[in-house]
């Protein structure tokens, strides 16, 4: 077997077009040293959102990226934290599913905890599923100025 120092050069070109092909159609993708991270970007507004993990994938044909291990989710344009087992970005459709022990924390006070969530990119909405026989878990700070101004 051919070592890839030993590759000529056209096909070492071709190797690294097919796997920066991903890359551009995501937007960027930056390997960090245990973890990899890819970042969508709308072309419009071009707001990053950026997931890292363990390991990730991207199909071209169908153009679905999958993140597994220890996914990490940062929406900042919309204050959205989310972590999961693993998220899949539904390019065409624009929309993220989270799978696995999910948790979103939003504006840094709300927040979900359920097995799926589905999150609407265009319509900024979450759909969450809970683990069999239990139920999702939402928390949101309500902001009421009778108990505000009550002195304990």
């Amino acid at each position: 077997m051919m070592s890839f120092h030993q590759l000529p050069i056209s096909q070492m070109r071709r190797l690294g077009l097919a796997l920066m092909l991903p890359a551009a159609l995501l937007g960027s993708l930056t390997f960090a040293t245990d973890t990899q991270t890819a970042t969508a970007q709308k072309s419009r507004e071009n707001s990053p959102l950026t997931i890292s993990a363990d390991v990730q994938e991207y199909n071209a044909n169908t153009q679905v990226a999958t993140a597994r291990g220890n996914v990490q989710m940062l929406y900042p344009a919309r204050q959205i934290k989310a972590t999961a087992a693993q998220a899949q970005f539904f390019s065409r459709e624009r929309r993220i599913d989270l799978t696995g022990n999910v948790y979103i924390l939003q504006q840094g006070v709300n927040s979900i905890r359920a097995e799926k969530v589905t999150y609407l990119i265009d319509e900024g909405r979450f759909v969450a599923l809970p683990p069999s026989n239990r139920q999702v878990e939402s928390t949101y700070m309500v902001n009421d100025p009778e108990i505000g101004g009550q002195s304990n």
